[in-house]
């Protein structure tokens, strides 16, 4: 895996957080809209066939706060990207994963943030969930794109797998620009991802106080990691 940067301290980082603080938390109404993106390549068979099977928990989750509109996106092989249309059945989105096979590659997560962002410019996305295990890319652009999102009210929820340290620190700064969390899973745990896809759904369909309404250290772990709304 590529080697990424140290982490970077100045006056404008801090200044960009101060600001994205201030940002008003918008409860959305009706239907929530939920970005859904898997890592698809080749280490990824385990944890793609859990998401397969729990991804049904997100739709159950959101079904008393207006529903939910999932977009799968996942990315594999030699610079393959792609995406659903958002759907709002759980089969239909089980039924496209099933016919999902992994594929060794790189990372291509800066495409999926251009993707969310594009998407989020066009019509609201409330929540973007991002699996994965690795990142093999640079992150100041994909932080500035993070960043892009954050302002425009879609954060960034990563789940990791493994314990990498490096792609830790990486999809921290990604959580934290955007103003979403940050949270590890063990794909072993066959409730770890899918208590972390219910809260995310919950936050999409029915925002910070249906969030805060939802028991579990998943929910709380998530809800404490989001920045303050403002006040007054």
């Amino acid at each position: 895996m590529a080697q990424l940067p140290a982490p970077k301290s100045g006056g404008a980082v801090a200044e960009f957080l101060r600001r994205l603080d201030t940002l008003p938390a918008v409860r959305p109404t009706g239907r929530g809209r939920l970005l859904f993106a898997v890592d698809a390549t080749a280490s990824r068979q385990p944890s793609w066939d859990r998401a397969c099977h729990v991804q049904a928990e997100m739709f159950v989750a959101a079904e008393g706060l207006g529903g939910l509109a999932v977009q799968l996106c996942y990315w594999r092989g030699h610079r393959e990207f792609a995406a659903t249309p958002f759907l709002t059945d759980a089969s239909e989105l089980a039924r496209r994963m099933s016919g999902v096979s992994v594929l060794a590659g790189q990372t291509q997560i800066h495409r999926c943030l251009e993707h969310a962002l594009r998407e989020t410019t066009a019509e609201r996305v409330h929540a973007l969930v991002l699996v994965g295990d690795a990142l093999e890319e640079a992150i100041d652009p994909i932080g500035h794109l993070a960043a892009q999102l954050g302002l425009r009210g879609t954060p960034v929820f990563c789940f990791q797998e493994g314990g990498d340290q490096q792609v830790e620190w990486a999809f921290r700064q990604i959580a934290k620009l955007s103003g979403g969390a940050w949270a590890p899973f063990d794909s072993a745990s066959p409730d770890a991802l899918r208590d972390l896809l219910r809260a995310v759904a919950v936050f999409a369909a029915g925002g910070r106080s249906a969030l805060a309404k939802l028991p579990g250290r998943a929910a709380s772990g998530i809800a404490g990691q989001l920045p303050a709304p403002r006040r007054g």
